[in-house]
């Protein structure tokens, strides 16, 4: 069967300085549908970089990466953003939550941009903020919000419209470790219903429990791929 996320020689470099860093070196990596993949491995390592390329953010300078059988790099900018639209969910490490709107409206934007009316939108967005644990909090600003809870606005976020891929940065880096484990359950179940894919970048030992398989990447390169099993050996 076909993989979910095929990476081929990926190549990706960046200028800074004047001059060249490569952030990824020929990385090939498979990704099959319903599958938890985690990448680990110390900052600077192209984890991020590796993640925004299979999302379609970033393009690769050299090599092959398809989604689901697609290839961002045969799209037209417009039908890449019509695809992650529908395809994919992020959770940013950052969270990019807009300041103005709250926790409601922030979960429903993506719903309203693949076309669902507003109420219906608020209505699918307060049933997941539930399921997160901020059903009392759904009117709140985020800054009215702590970190955790604005962590999890954004893992409500990346859940609403039921993508095929979800792409989470560090998910429960400002988590405690009761929420943490409740997000990577809810995050699980999520990833193996109706067979999608969960690719989480993570230094968060307490949660590679969760990962099918483990990447682990250094210097540009994935150097080995392991069940998560044999790494909690």
């Amino acid at each position: 069967m076909k993989p979910a996320v095929h990476c081929w020689n990926i190549v990706k470099t960046y200028a800074t300085d004047g001059q060249k860093v490569t952030a990824l070196n020929g990385v090939d990596l498979d990704i099959a549908a319903g599958e938890l993949m985690m990448l680990v491995g110390p900052s600077g390592c192209g984890k991020t970089t590796l993640i925004s390329i299979i999302a379609g953010i970033l393009d690769q300078d050299e090599g092959r990466c398809e989604l689901f059988g697609e290839d961002f790099q045969a799209m037209s900018n417009r039908d890449k953003l019509d695809f992650r639209a529908v395809n994919i969910g992020f959770v940013f490490q950052a969270y990019n939550l807009l300041p103005s709107l709250n926790a409601t409206e922030n979960v429903s934007v993506p719903l309203i941009i693949n076309g669902m009316k507003r109420g219906a939108a608020e209505r699918k967005a307060n049933e997941v903020l539930e399921q997160v644990g901020l059903g009392e909090r759904v009117q709140a600003l985020p800054a009215q919000l702590s970190g955790g809870q604005q962590q999890r606005v954004a893992i409500a976020r990346a859940l609403v419209h039921s993508p095929r891929l979800i792409v989470c940065d560090e998910p429960t880096s400002a988590l405690d470790h009761k929420s943490g484990h409740n997000i990577m359950n809810l995050l699980k179940e999520v990833a193996l219903h109706h067979d999608r894919v969960l690719v989480i970048v993570t230094h968060d030992a307490r949660i590679f429990s969760f990962a099918d398989r483990i990447a682990e990447m250094d210097d540009g390169h994935i150097v080995r791929v392991t069940d998560a099993a044999a790494v909690l050996k």
